[in-house]
């Protein structure tokens, strides 16, 4: 089996369980992802085939353009423009070296990854696309795509239409509940799954001197540091939540140094990482910036969050499901969006119908099969 992968933490995770289920099932699976992301994969567990990272030339044009459109016109370029042309572009050639070289007997591939997908099509191969987020999210994909993925098709010599007709037909996985994430009558192919967090429990939490109250787990991901329009999201909500009678811990990703966000208040601890399920086990609520990966570690954990959406729409449509369901609230995306949130969670924390629909979601994932019940319909469909 081949697993597919852009470079990021949060794309990468929601294939990782199927990847594992197959490995522990005796199966030789391999990752092919951007040689800047070998650390990441090495780290899983799993052999890399790398390919090539988008041109810098080709990339940073379009990130500067970023600060000066509106949200969802950055959105759309970083959908079309970075992920289904210049990245797919540049993995293509490497992937299909990967894919006929290797011939594995199914790919399965995160949303906006696509090379893959060509890849996958030009040699015949049977593919599997794992949901990054709400379903929402890959059919606002598919909206955004038909253009470069036409171009992707003609560049791996596939005739006319095959790549949108290959996107609407393969099998699809998801990591999220149908009560929060209803898409109508599910074809054969949508299969819903859940993979329990790891307990953490033991690992101790730091220590806030005698600061006492709620814990709060603050997290924006682990790209948002390098992004520097966003950057800035980190200092925003130390000083917003100072006055707040709660500890709380922020993790910023190994990309910042906490030591360059200035003075820290006294309720507050920051970390450049600490074992997600370990602080949820034990947290009263959480702000994050609505990625895939920490919207459901605290649904699946029953805390409630207040969503404050940066940078992409995957983040505004996370954080409109959870406050649709009741097990959170989430605020207008875009500058000031930190600031709104911190404002919001003293009515979170003091709000108990909000945890109450947190634990609803989290029951309705342990009712979901683990991710070892989907080796067998990738073996079926690789025979």
């Amino acid at each position: 089996m081949l697993g597919a992968t852009t470079a990021n933490d949060g794309h990468f995770g929601p294939i990782v369980p199927f990847l594992r289920a197959c490995a522990a099932a005796g199966h030789d699976v391999r990752v092919a992802a951007p040689a800047s992301f070998a650390a990441a994969v090495a780290a899983a567990g799993f052999a890399h085939e790398p390919f090539a990272d988008a041109p810098p030339e080709l990339v940073g044009p379009i990130m500067a353009r970023l600060p000066t459109v509106t949200f969802d016109e950055a959105n759309e370029l970083v959908v079309r423009d970075v992920f289904a042309r210049v990245d797919a572009q540049a993995a293509l050639p490497a992937l299909r070296e990967t894919v006929e070289r290797w011939r594995p007997d199914v790919v399965v591939r995160e949303t906006a990854e696509l090379a893959s997908l060509a890849a996958a099509e030009r040699a015949g191969v049977p593919h599997v696309h794992v949901c990054i987020g709400m379903h929402e999210v890959a059919a606002r994909f598919t909206e955004l795509i038909g253009e470069p993925l036409a171009d992707l098709g003609g560049l791996a010599g596939l005739s006319s239409g095959q790549l949108v007709a290959a996107l609407a037909a393969e099998p699809v996985f998801s990591l999220v509940p149908e009560v929060l994430d209803q898409v109508g009558p599910e074809a054969a192919g949508f299969v819903r799954f859940h993979e329990p967090p790891v307990g953490a429990d033991s690992v101790p939490l730091p220590d806030w001197r005698g600061v006492e109250g709620p814990l709060v787990y603050v997290t924006f991901g682990s790209v948002t540091g390098s992004l520097p329009p966003f950057a800035g999201a980190f200092r925003e909500a130390l000083d917003a939540l100072a006055d707040v009678e709660a500890r709380i811990l922020m993790t910023v990703g190994r990309k910042v140094d906490p030591a360059s966000l200035g003075p820290v208040p006294p309720n507050a601890r920051v970390e450049q990482w600490f074992p997600q399920s370990a602080v949820l086990a034990r947290a009263a609520a959480m702000i994050g910036h609505g990625g895939f990966g920490t919207t459901m570690g605290a649904l699946a954990a029953g805390v409630p969050q207040v969503v404050a959406p940066l940078f992409t729409f995957d983040q505004v449509v996370n954080g409109e499901h959870v406050a649709s369901v009741g097990a959170g609230l989430t605020v207008e995306a875009g500058p000031g969006a930190v600031g709104r949130a911190a404002e919001h969670l003293p009515h979170l924390l003091t709000t108990p119908g909000y945890g109450a629909a947190a634990r609803r979601i989290s029951d309705a994932l342990r009712r979901l099969p683990p991710p070892a019940e989907a080796v067998a319909r990738l073996v079926d469909l690789a025979s």
